[in-house]
This record gives structure tokens, C-alpha cells and sequence, in this order.
């Protein structure tokens, strides 16, 4: 089970009703809010899919400005992303692998460029 922790944004003319809304959509749980406009909320989901569905849920809320994750735990996928880490050579194959072409390897560590369900998705199969 994944948690996530999230700051969404709103003017301040619209907390109460964006509050509300959080409060009844089903997909988060609401825990407090200042008088900027800021609004503390968690989700949970079984995996990072899941997290960032309802995630988007959240940014379609009227007078949301911005929902942005900033903790997440998840017990179970750290778990075995370490035992995967731990079970890996130190350098990737692929790293050492002369026959391969060096624009053929892909670079997935910048998450600007990615497709963020995609990689949830694959993230979510990784080492299980």
C-alpha cells in the first residue's frame, strides 16, 4: 500500500469550497488547511498508478491550482526494490555490453521528459 502526502493550492476566496470538495470526493483524505489557500490531504493506492489516478481526479477539482505529491511511503514496493537492488550487479549489463549501440540505451532518470503513467505502470512491475 502506497501514501502519499499532498499540498494542494487554491486562492484564498476559494478554500471553503475546494476544502468541501476534497472532503467529499472519495479519493483523499483531508487534514488541514491555512487561510492562503494551502490544503494538506493524503491519498493512498496499491501501487504509484493508482496514486497518480487519483491524483489527477484532484486537479480536476474546481479552483484547484496545483496538487503536488511531496511524501510518499510505501512499505511493500521499498521492500522489494531493495531486495532487487541488493540482488543486482553493482554496474547494469547493459553498461558493459560492447556489442550494443550507446544511443540504444535508455536514460530513465529524468521525469520531466517522462510519461508519468508509463513509468507509474513500470515502476509498479519492477521486481515482482
Amino acid at each position: 500500500m502506497n501514501i502519499s502526502s499532498i499540498v494542494v493550492k487554491t486562492l484564498p476566496k476559494h478554500i471553503n469550497e475546494v476544502v468541501e470538495s476534497l472532503k467529499n470526493c472519495d479519493v483523499c483524505d483531508y487534514h488541514m488547511h491555512d487561510e492562503l489557500g494551502r490544503i494538506i490531504i493524503t491519498i493512498e493506492g496499491r501501487g504509484v498508478a493508482e496514486e497518480l489516478k487519483k491524483l489527477k481526479v484532484i486537479e480536476a477539482i474546481p479552483h484547484v491550482m496545483s496538487a503536488d505529491m511531496q511524501m510518499a511511503y510505501s512499505e511493500d514496493e521499498l521492500n522489494s526494490h531493495m531486495e532487487v537492488l541488493e540482488n543486482a550487479d553493482a554496474v547494469p549489463k547493459v553498461l558493459n555490453d560492447h556489442t550494443i549501440d550507446a544511443s540504444n540505451i535508455v536514460y530513465n532518470g529524468d521525469l520531466r521528459k517522462k510519461d508519468l503513467e508509463g513509468f507509474a505502470e513500470s515502476f509498479d512491475k519492477t521486481g515482482r
